[in-house]
């Protein structure tokens, strides 16, 4: 997400390196070059201006504080400036919402509004514990309802639906969704309304007819990304028909050039209140301006990265696996349980992605392969009960049984073998040196008081690389 414009101001941030204050004719020149990077990034002119000044007013003449050096100052100064640009003036949330909440959500055919209704519905069920009712009003596109009921059934969450035919109309089927919130005591109430290919005049009636029936809580605007100066066009036309709490950034992992959501509140006034950051129902973010700031600028995003793994796996689980590890009881089922749960975190390239660095390790985030655990995966199933739990056991044949089984080759198994035992060997050795069992358990409590455990040495480092013929 936004490699490009990470690494221009990543160019422009290296001309502040060095001594003495900085000097009016630096801070110019830097900022030239990210003027046009934004602008590259599809960024609306007039904010990319607004942008650039502020930084200059912050850093032209500017004293050299002890200790801070000039690249430290200038970031500083572009994150704040970041922060301030795409800071929205309401939380992503109503305040206070009637019961169950309603939201309402409204953009163009193609934005994401579907898929972002079942991820705002499954984020509010993980994340605040609410019981959901999606709503499928958009009887426009084909295939819209039975897509939101299909999404309903994966994630768990109930969908009020009604096949398009004669006395069926978006209105009427939204008004008797919220009558089946109210009266199954539903803690949320999440709308999918139709879209249309372009802001047209029956579209909006439709959506003002529904907003003035449901009287939604908040109405969020559903924008795709991608389409840069586009979405900010669009976000316009439907600011002049509906008053919108916030807007819903959909695709944000594709080939964004990131100018939305850098435009999007200064050009017209509302905020981003989510941001979609993949396929799965789980990548959905609240916008948090000053994390999206630090990334742009490769100071990554620690704190998503360890919120997904704190939803990945429950604490108690994880200090069992420790108590298991540190006795050098550890079996492939553990091995593959971990796997499991690094793939629920997201795809590899993006958690590496939210590290600080990462923009300068774009080669490589290019060569992060996710395959390689389905490989792992397919190599542990391919194991017995037996085999898994006690994996000493595997012999020459049953080497060559498990890779005809995992379509891999006997030279994978015995890769993966290595690296578990060295693995096992290492876990060992640790738990013998904080003293065995109380020791172990010792740490794993100060551990947990220090702010939780990490997850399990799994992947990368697990396996060593494959050596090419």
């Amino acid at each position: 997400m936004l490699e490009n414009l990470t690494q221009s101001f990543s160019k422009a941030l290296d001309r502040f390196r060095g001594p003495g204050k900085l000097s009016e004719e630096q801070v110019q020149e830097a900022l030239r070059e990210v003027r046009r990077a934004l602008l590259e990034a599809d960024v609306h002119f007039q904010v990319a201006k607004t942008f650039t000044s502020r930084v200059i007013e912050r850093l032209i003449g500017q004293e050299r504080l002890d200790g801070v050096t000039g690249v430290q100052q200038a970031t500083h100064a572009f994150q704040e400036e970041l922060t301030r640009l795409m800071r929205p003036e309401q939380e992503a949330l109503p305040k206070n919402p009637g019961h169950p909440m309603v939201l309402l959500l409204a953009g163009l055919q193609g934005a994401g509004k579907t898929t972002s209704a079942a991820k705002i519905g499954l984020w509010l069920k993980k994340r605040q514990n609410r019981n959901v009712l999606l709503a499928a009003c958009d009887l426009q596109r084909p295939g819209a309802v039975d897509q939101l009921q299909q999404l309903g059934l994966q994630l768990g969450l109930d969908v009020h639906a009604e096949q398009p035919g004669p006395g069926v109309d978006p209105i009427g089927v939204a008004k008797r969704a919220l009558a089946v919130a109210k009266k199954g005591r539903y803690d949320a109430l999440i709308v999918d309304s139709a879209g249309r290919l372009h802001v047209d005049a029956a579209l909006m009636a439709e959506i003002q007819g529904m907003h003035q029936t449901i009287q939604p809580d908040a109405t969020y605007l559903v924008l795709d990304a991608m389409t840069g100066q586009d979405a900010v066009e669009s976000a316009k036309a439907f600011a002049d028909a509906l008053p919108f709490h916030g807007i819903v950034l959909s695709k944000m992992d594709g080939d964004a050039r990131g100018g939305a959501a850098l435009s999007i509140r200064e050009i017209t006034g509302i905020g981003v209140s989510f941001l979609g950051t993949g396929e799965t129902p789980t990548d959905l973010e609240e916008f948090d301006p000053g994390r999206l700031a630090g990334r742009i600028l490769d100071l990554g995003d620690v704190v998503g990265l360890v919120e997904q793994a704190q939803e990945a796996v429950e604490e108690k689980d994880r200090t069992q696996d420790y108590m298991r590890m540190m006795q050098g009881k550890l079996s492939m089922e553990d091995l593959l349980d971990q796997f499991r749960m690094i793939r629920k975190m997201g795809s590899m390239k993006k958690m590496l992605g939210m590290l600080p660095g990462a923009g300068r390790m774009s080669g490589l985030l290019e060569s992060v392969d996710d395959s390689e655990f389905a490989r792992i995966e397919a190599i542990i199933l391919s194991m017995t009960p037996k085999e898994r739990l006690h994996p000493e056991v595997l012999d020459g044949s049953r080497r060559r049984r498990i890779a005809r089984g995992s379509g891999t080759e006997v030279s994978d198994v015995n890769r993966l073998y290595r690296s578990f035992q060295q693995m096992q060997k290492q876990m060992k050795s640790m738990g013998k040196m904080f003293g065995g069992g109380r020791g172990t358990k010792r740490l794993l409590k100060q551990m947990q008081s220090q702010g939780g455990l990490p997850s399990m040495p799994g992947f990368p480092g697990v396996l060593p690389p494959k050596k090419k013929h």
